[in-house]
């Protein structure tokens, strides 16, 4: 960070001062974007209704931080610098008060946003004494003894705003983007005949940038959150992540039912897949898709099936464990091959096929990675969790009685952040 050297006896510069409180701010913007990065962050600045409640809402306390240029306009003597960037932090020590309105027409509600964004003003007029050279015991009343004001400070502020949207049937009513320059925070609904606010009506817009984790406590690389995803739904991306880690397997097929003298081989294990996935934004909903475990084929004469693809949006996926092409209710000895595989992971691995069936006995479940076999008994059984093959059904002590398949294991996603 820069610092102004000066000397015993010299005069003393306007720039001095000046330079002192720019190179603070330029070195404290580069130890801001080092720890926050040179995105739009905000911190505090919490929505509340109000005490007792009312049509109002209060805006607290709190700051935003945004990248922009040094200074548009000539701080002082020192000319403008709108070319280099730095990070600077917009500062709310009070609190705004914003009051909404509910629509006017039965069954409609209306969505409101508060928007911020990063203000800088120059103010705090005053008309400042002057050195008169030519009479130095009668002072100048502003430049050039003009008697006039001149700014004496130049404030950085977050700017805050409420922006309306469209009166719609409740359920229905469309939420306002936040205008260019601006940031969404805050999302508040109203409905009609609604005569307070609560806290209820009051939800972060799931893009808002507000700063998370702090020291000291910071947030870990992985390991703050996992969940975990057995049937189809969506990942939202929580506030403060944009990366995770993904395993995705497969569903595994199920086993055909065994025929007198004819024992059926087993079901293929789903395919598996880990990836790191990057550039998420917080707030976005991924589509999460789970491959389900094959049908069981019956002694009634319905098909085995294959497992189902598991997915994470388009980011990776695993496919599931497949029929033996050669294998039919009629003749249900072959194990089912190929297994799944993984696709578009940073680690894909494939399942293991189902075994034959042997002699009386169905044939093993092929595993799906990090799973086990699945061992056959007299009838079919389930694949193991996640995505193993089912085992194939056996032909009885006698070897002529038939018996039901099972289906295969079904599909997991897990995510960590």
């Amino acid at each position: 960070m820069d610092r102004n050297i000066v000397y015993p006896s010299s005069i003393p510069l306007d720039t001095d001062l000046l330079s002192v409180n720019k190179n603070a701010m330029i070195g404290l913007g580069f130890l801001a974007q080092a720890v926050l990065g040179g995105s739009t962050v905000a911190d505090g600045l919490a929505c509340q209704p109000t005490n007792p409640a009312s049509m109002n809402v209060v805006i607290g306390p709190g700051s935003i931080t945004q990248i922009g240029p040094i200074d548009v306009l000539a701080y002082g003597s020192i000319p403008a610098d709108s070319n280099d960037l730095v990070v600077k932090m917009g500062i709310n020590t009070g609190t705004t008060t914003f009051g909404l309105t509910a629509p006017s027409s039965v069954g409609q509600s209306i969505n409101y946003i508060v928007q911020a964004s990063f203000v800088e003003a120059d103010g705090a007029p005053v008309v400042l004494p002057y050195y008169n050279a030519s009479n130095p015991a009668q002072s100048f009343s502003g430049p050039s003894n003009s008697g006039s004001a001149q700014n004496t400070v130049r404030t950085q502020r977050v700017q805050l705003q409420l922006k309306a949207g469209l009166p719609g049937n409740t359920g229905s009513q469309a939420t306002p983007a936040a205008d260019s320059g601006w940031t969404g925070l805050y999302q508040i609904t109203v409905s009609y005949g609604q005569t307070a606010v609560t806290a209820a009506n009051i939800s972060i817009i799931p893009t808002a940038p507000f700063l998370t984790w702090k020291l000291p406590a910071l947030r870990p690389g992985f390991g703050s959150g996992v969940q975990s995803f057995v049937s189809s739904s969506n990942f939202m991306v929580p506030a403060g992540v944009t990366q995770v880690e993904v395993e995705v397997w497969g569903g595994g097929s199920g086993s055909y039912a065994s025929v007198p003298g004819l024992p059926s081989g087993g079901g293929s294990g789903g395919g598996y897949a880990r990836k790191l996935v990057t550039g998420l934004v917080p707030g976005q909903s991924v589509p999460v898709t789970i491959g389900s475990g094959g049908a069981s084929g019956t002694t009634g004469g319905a098909a085995a099936g294959p497992g189902g693809i598991s997915s994470f949006g388009q980011f990776v996926s695993a496919t599931g464990g497949s029929l033996n092409y050669l294998a039919t209710t009629s003749a249900p000895g072959n194990g089912a091959t190929p297994p799944g595989i993984g696709v578009g992971g940073d680690v894909n691995f494939a399942g293991s096929a189902g075994q034959a069936g042997i002699l009386n006995q169905g044939g093993l479940g092929g595993a799906s990675a990090i799973g086990g076999t699945q061992n056959s008994g007299t009838t079919g059984n389930i694949g193991s969790f996640p995505g193993g093959g089912a085992a194939g059904a056996g032909t009885g002590a006698t070897g002529n009685t038939a018996f039901d398949g099972a289906a295969g294991g079904g599909g997991l996603v897990v995510v960590r952040w």
